[in-house]
């Protein structure tokens, strides 16, 4: 299963910036994907998630910031960055939630990352 993450790049504050995800290889279903993003120094933190029926889940830090949307059925999940700001700056990273085989355990695979510089 590999997860191609493309969008990232300069952003000026306030600006506007999507992210696209996606996912291909041997997938039977997906359960959920997301995003997370890490800058150096620190642990990798959840931006937001979506289910598969199209739920959606942001921690409380990033809540009206970033919106999260997609196509689970289709592979493909996407993050809006609203009015980002320079503390935004960061490598983001996709996942998914993939069950390779309609009988097997559901796993965890990571897209390979896009930097997201917020600045003027």
């Amino acid at each position: 299963v590999q997860l191609q993450a493309s969008g990232g790049g300069l952003v000026q504050p306030g600006g506007s910036l999507r992210l696209s995800c996606v996912a291909s290889g041997s997938i039977a279903s997906i359960n959920l994907m997301g995003w997370y993003r890490q800058t150096p120094g620190k642990q990798r933190e959840l931006v937001a998630t979506i289910t598969s029926g199209g739920s959606t889940n942001y921690p409380d830090s990033m809540k009206g910031r970033f919106t999260i949307s997609g196509d689970i059925a289709k592979n493909t999940v996407y993050l809006q960055m609203n009015s980002p700001k320079p503390e935004d700056t960061a490598v983001y990273y996709c996942y998914a939630n993939v069950r390779r085989d309609v009988r097997g355990a559901a796993y965890n695979y990571w897209g390979q990352g896009t930097q997201v510089t917020v600045s003027s």
